[in-house]
C-alpha cells in the first residue's frame, strides 16, 4: 500500500494542488447498499482489494472526492465514496466548510457522456427514426457548407469526421442553450480532412452534431428522449444531460488540481477542449453549464448509477426485466473502427467503435486482456466501461481535474486491478 501523502498540505506554493489528506480514511469513506461478494462469485477479500485501489487513487491527494461502483453478475459488490463533494480543494480554506462525498452525490461526468450520447442514436437507429450512415446534411440541411456534404452520423460517432473543434464563442457559457447559435456553430464550421481520413477526437463539436440530429428526427431534445427511452422506463434517478434547478446543491464541485499544464501538453489540451483547463472546469462547475445540454460532456450521474447504465449495455438492452434495446443494436454499436491509431487530437493510441473506447490486449484503458471491454473515458479521470468477460460494470468517478500527475499510474491501476483479479466468466454464463 502506497504511504499517505501528510495529512495537511500546504495549498500556497503546493505544485501539485491537492486535497487535504486526513489520516483516519475511514472517518471520511461512505458505503452505498452493497450485496454480499459472493453474490456476485467474488470474495469479501477480492472486493477489498478492489477498494484499496480506489483509496490508492484518493491518496494521490489530486481527488478531493472519489466513487467507486463495481457490477457483477447484476450484483453491486462495490460502491462507496471517499472524501469531499465541496470543501476540500485547492483554495479552500482549512477550517471551512466541508461536505462528504457519499454514493449519492452526483458528478459531472464529462467526456463520459459520449458514451450516452452513442446509445440514444443506436437506438433510434433501432426505432427506425435514422441510420448511422446517413448523411448529417440529410437532417441537417445547413451543414453541407464548405464541403460536409459526405460527413455521415457514423463519422460523428467514430471521430472521424474532420469537424473535431468548435469557435471559442460556442463554449461560451450564455450560449449554451441557443440552440439556434449553436447550429450555425457546427454548420459553419470548416473541415481539417476528409471524413474517414483521420482519428482527432471530437471533444465538443461531436456531441452538438449528434444533439441536433436527434432534434431533427423526434422533435424533441436528446435530454428528453433520453429520458424518456432509457432513464425513465429504468428507473434512474441521475444520468441524463445536467439537471433540474432544483438539483442544483446535490451537485458535487470539481477542481483543477495537480501540477500547472506547460507546452506541449498545455497546447493539447487547450485544442482538445477548446479552452484553457481552468476555463473549463470552472465554466463545468457553474449553474448555466449544470442546466444546459451538452451532449459530448454534461451528464451528471453518481458512479453507482453510472456502472447501472453499463450494466443495462452489457446484459445486452435489458435491466431489471425492463429491455430498452436490442441486443443487435449494441453489438453494431461495439463495432470497431480504428485499431489503436494514434488519435490527432489526444496524442495516444486508442480502438474507438461507433461511440465507444474499446479496450485490447497490451493497450487497454481498461487493463490488460480486456479485448471485449467497452466504455469511455471522462476529462482523464473517470472512466464507465463494462467488460462482459469477466461479468463486470464499474463506475470511476473523481472530482480532481489533474491532466498529468506522478501518480497518474494509480488512476490506470484501479482498472488494471479490476482486470487483473476479476476472473473471467465461463462463455455459457455470459449475458448475451
Amino acid at each position: 500500500m502506497s504511504p499517505s501523502i501528510p495529512r495537511s498540505l500546504p495549498f500556497v506554493g503546493d505544485p501539485l494542488r491537492r486535497a487535504r489528506i486526513p489520516s483516519d480514511l475511514g472517518a471520511i469513506t461512505t458505503v452505498g447498499e452493497e450485496e454480499r461478494a459472493g453474490d456476485g462469485g467474488l470474495s469479501d477479500e477480492l472486493v477489498e482489494e478492489l477498494w484499496e485501489a480506489g483509496t490508492d487513487l484518493y491518496r494521490s491527494g489530486v481527488h478531493p472526492a472519489l466513487q467507486l461502483c463495481v457490477r457483477r453478475n447484476g450484483h453491486v459488490v462495490l460502491d462507496r465514496a471517499i472524501g469531499h463533494a465541496h470543501g476540500n480543494g485547492p483554495g479552500d480554506p482549512e477550517d471551512g466548510p466541508k461536505e462528504l462525498a457519499t454514493p449519492q452525490t452526483p458528478f459531472c461526468v464529462y467526456s463520459t457522456s459520449k458514451s450516452v450520447t452513442a446509445t440514444v442514436i443506436h437506438l433510434l437507429q433501432e426505432r427506425g427514426a435514422l441510420s448511422i450512415e446517413d448523411r448529417v446534411g440529410d437532417h441537417i440541411p445547413g451543414y453541407t457548407r464548405h464541403g460536409k456534404h459526405d460527413i455521415t452520423i457514423a463519422h460523428v460517432l467514430s471521430h472521424r469526421a474532420g469537424v473535431a473543434s468548435m469557435p471559442r464563442d460556442s463554449l461560451d457559457l450564455d450560449n449554451l442553450t441557443d440552440r439556434e447559435f449553436l447550429v450555425e456553430a457546427i454548420c459553419d464550421a470548416k473541415p481539417n480532412y476528409k471524413p474517414g481520413q483521420m482519428l482527432a477526437y471530437h471533444a465538443v463539436s461531436g456531441g452538438y452534431i449528434l444533439g441536433e440530429v436527434v432534434h431533427r428526427v423526434t422533435g424533441k431534445t436528446i435530454r428528453e428522449v433520453l429520458a424518456e427511452e432509457i432513464l425513465g422506463p429504468l428507473g434512474f434517478r441521475w444520468g441524463n444531460y445536467g439537471v433540474a434547478e432544483a438539483d442544483l446543491g446535490a451537485v458535487g464541485e470539481d477542481y483543477v488540481t495537480g501540477p500547472r499544464l506547460l507546452p506541449p501538453v498545455s497546447l493539447i489540451v487547450n485544442r482538445a477542449l477548446g479552452a484553457p483547463l481552468d476555463e473549463v472546469i470552472e465554466a463545468a462547475n457553474d449553474d448555466r453549464f449544470r442546466t444546459a445540454i451538452v451532449p459530448a460532456a454534461n451528464v451528471i450521474t453518481t458512479a453507482n448509477e453510472l456502472s447501472r447504465f453499463y450494466e443495462m449495455l452489457r446484459c445486452g438492452g435489458e435491466l431489471d426485466g425492463v429491455r430498452v434495446m436490442e441486443p443487435a443494436t449494441i453489438r453494431r454499436a461495439l463495432i470497431e473502427q480504428s485499431h489503436l491509431e494514434v488519435d490527432l487530437s489526444l496524442g495516444f493510441p486508442t480502438r474507438f467503435s461507433y461511440g465507444f473506447m474499446l479496450g485490447a490486449k497490451l493497450i487497454s484503458l481498461y487493463g490488460r486482456d480486456t479485448d471485449e471491454a467497452f466504455g469511455h473515458l471522462g476529462l482523464i479521470n473517470i472512466m464507465g466501461w463494462a467488460d462482459p468477460e469477466r461479468g463486470v460494470s464499474v463506475g470511476l468517478i473523481t472530482s480532481g481535474k489533474a491532466i498529468v500527475y506522478p501518480e497518474l499510474r494509480r488512476f490506470l491501476g484501479v482498472m488494471g486491478r479490476i482486470a487483473s483479479r476479476v476472473p473471467k466468466l465461463d462463455p455459457d454464463d455470459r449475458a448475451f
